[in-house]
């Protein structure tokens, strides 16, 4: 143990040593001058690395290899390889089908670029994230196999599981870095890219409502008989409060407009407006030309777009869904879908990460062609197995949560049988 302390301090010497080498003799003597006159400083900073060495063990790092790196390296390197290799493919058939759109409908190339493209690019990246994750593993670690650089590694007394760790580290940053594209960053741009395919593809967005009833507050009922969004405002609206099933108060309105520069939310204007309020066998009319109220309700609770659940991010997301369900509506199932989905998804790459290394682990015949069709195959299962439970939990009454966890649960299955006979 001895002998090890002084190699180790001996190695700290010769690496001192190696860098004042190249560095100029004057910065040598304040380093002498500094190391002679500050004794005290030496022992301060001794004591204070004694009394806090238990945060080494906070450090992650120090469990993380040579080896690990390496195989990290690997993997994130073949997994962003594999997402510019495929999405320039796709970036290219897109452009080549909606040529003709962009020029009848003169969109500039800025929008084109900035707008669509620059959204495009994410939002697929994201959506497809479990078959590059897949392809990236089975591409590299096929070819380790291949190289014998895996048979080396077991053969020094490297377990199965021990090796599986530097891809499980990779899987970490995936996890987070698809979450929080999923969560926070493609929903602003999914805003910008359908603004855009309405104006310039012609993928006409629903801007308005007819008929439209819906409770805004405990024993508050809204009527509003025609919506126009992006006017912002609506014609024919009635709004009514009852207490212990009585109605108390009845206001109607020609027109009613939302407050766009509002500092706040659910400020309306009301004109041609008359409130009745009854009181027992009494009643009390107060009518006017104009006034401003507070409503319970957003435009976007009155005019529902196909994927409009996309635009939101998760934390508006929930907060929309509890609005919804406090509200009675049982309009809400695709938005909870979307919302555990964009949870289960991230958690796909453990999983397929898991079946791909333990497909691809061993030297045959034949190289990595075979283990890419059947990458390919699992993951395009993957992403329909998504769509279909999606769309059971919509139309079917499926729970949304369990909709969204099922392929992955589906899977998890393959994989531990995988990963189980994986060492034999």
């Amino acid at each position: 143990m001895n002998r090890i302390k002084k190699l180790r301090k001996h190695r700290r010497y010769f690496r001192m040593a190696r860098w004042m080498s190249k560095h100029p003799a004057w910065l040598h003597r304040l380093m002498h001058w500094f190391y002679c006159h500050t004794p005290w400083l030496r022992k301060a900073l001794r004591w204070i690395g004694h009394r806090f060495r238990w945060l080494r063990k906070l450090n992650f790092l120090r469990h993380i290899k040579r080896l690990d790196w390496y195989i990290i390296k690997k993997f994130i390197g073949t997994y962003i390889y594999s997402i510019l290799l495929i999405i320039s493919i796709a970036i290219v058939f897109d452009f080549n089908e909606n040529l003709s759109k962009f020029t009848q409908y003169h969109a500039p190339w800025r929008a084109i670029i900035f707008d669509y493209y620059a959204n495009f690019i994410p939002y697929y990246s994201n959506l497809f994230s479990p078959l590059f994750v897949f392809i990236a593993v089975i591409f590299f670690t096929s070819k380790l196999a291949g190289n014998s650089e895996i048979i080396s590694m077991l053969a020094a007394g490297v377990s199965f599981k021990r090796l599986m760790r530097p891809y499980m580290i990779s899987c970490v940053l995936i996890t987070c870095l698809s979450f929080y594209l999923s969560a926070f960053v493609i929903p602003h741009g999914t805003v910008i890219r359908q603004n855009f395919e309405s104006l310039y593809r012609n993928n006409k967005k629903n801007t308005s409502a007819d008929n439209v009833q819906l409770q805004v507050d405990k024993g508050v009922i809204a009527y509003i008989q025609h919506y126009d969004n992006n006017l912002k405002r609506g014609y024919g609206f009635s709004l009514d409060k009852f207490e212990n099933k009585k109605l108390i108060s009845h206001m109607t309105a020609m027109e009613i407009q939302y407050d766009t520069i509002s500092d706040s939310k659910f400020h309306w204007k009301v004109r041609n407006w008359k409130i009745r309020k009854l009181q027992g066998l009494r009643e009390h009319i107060t009518s006017g030309t104009e006034r401003d109220t507070l409503i319970m309700m957003e435009p976007t609770d009155l005019v529902y777009s196909k994927g409009q659940q996309e635009t939101f991010t998760s934390p508006e997301l929930r907060e929309y869904i509890s609005k919804q369900i406090d509200r009675g509506s049982v309009n809400v199932v695709q938005y909870q879908v979307e919302f555990h989905k964009r949870i289960a998804a991230s958690f796909a790459s453990f999983i397929l990460t898991t079946i791909g290394v333990s497909l691809s682990s061993r030297k045959r015949k034949g190289g990595m062609g075979l283990y890419l069709g059947i990458g390919l195959g699992l993951s395009f299962t993957y992403i329909m197995l998504q769509t279909v439970s999606a769309t059971f939990a919509i139309n079917a009454g499926f729970h949304p949560m369990l909709a969204a966890w099922m392929p992955n649960i589906i899977f998890a299955l393959v994989a531990y049988f995988c990963y189980r006979k994986a060492p034999n």
